[in-house]
């Protein structure tokens, strides 16, 4: 994965206090890092960087569409996406980002790169089933729903089934359970 400078954040210069930024991420931002789930999207991302004397506190936001298939029908529809994620960045001796929620940078550092954390927050939040809207409320028609339909297990009746198919043999033994 490349570095996208423009998701470098310089905080080195940046007052105490809050501080807002924004980006418009597309396709082409998940091609750096080789996502291609979707055929498209327009994901709108609100980053909030709050600096305190000795840490910074970042808080980010994210609503928009991917356009992606079905996994019923292999219809393409566009998925609304949202989500929100916080991130705590303290000062240390050596860079550590092993805990989600905390990342721990070298002392010396003068910017954050946070288009990890926004690669990250997007992904998952687009759900591993997809499903179109026009399935759940009837309204989509297409050929591998009716197919679907073609398809389905009608109803059998379970009991009819069963007193037919019984061997005489099990019957006895029945006989001994209820002849005590």
């Amino acid at each position: 994965m490349k570095k996208l400078n423009e998701f470098l954040i310089p905080f080195i210069g940046l007052k105490l206090g809050k501080h807002q930024f924004e980006y418009q991420i597309d396709k082409t931002f998940f091609a750096a890092y080789e996502y291609d789930d979707f055929e498209s999207c327009d994901i709108k991302v609100n980053v909030v960087l709050e600096k305190k004397s000795t840490m910074l506190e970042l808080h980010f936001k994210h609503k928009g569409m991917v356009h992606v298939p079905c996994d019923l029908t292999g219809e393409m529809f566009d998925l609304p996406v949202k989500g929100k994620l916080r991130l705590v960045v303290q000062f240390g001796e050596a860079f550590n980002n092993d805990n989600e929620e905390l990342l721990i940078l070298p002392h010396g550092e003068h910017q954050i790169d946070v288009s990890q954390y926004i690669y990250e927050m997007i992904a998952l939040s687009i759900p591993t089933k997809r499903i179109h809207p026009g399935i759940k409320d009837g309204t989509l028609k297409s050929e591998a729903l009716d197919r679907l339909q073609q398809m389905s297990v009608k109803e059998v009746k379970a009991a009819d089934t069963k007193e037919e198919n019984t061997d005489p043999r099990w019957d006895k033994l029945k006989q001994l359970l209820t002849d005590k």
